[in-house]
């Protein structure tokens, strides 16, 4: 999957807060990304990211 910097990405299942969707900080064997909601980032194993994404959103791309 080709994910970049800046891309939004709606997950299956929420974070604790309540929030689907992360913007992506760091691309590489982990992701860093940062929930829209409540602003929290985490680094995630790229597998472990790349199995949970519903829809990806590009910077730029109107729905």
């Amino acid at each position: 999957m080709d994910v970049q910097v800046g891309d939004i990405l709606t997950m299956k299942k929420p974070h604790p807060c309540g929030g689907y969707q992360f913007e992506v900080l760091r691309v590489g064997m982990d992701f860093k990304i940062r929930c829209t909601t409540c602003g929290h980032e985490v680094m995630t194993p790229r597998a472990k990211v790349e199995k949970r994404i519903k829809k990806l959103y590009r910077r730029g791309e109107e729905e």
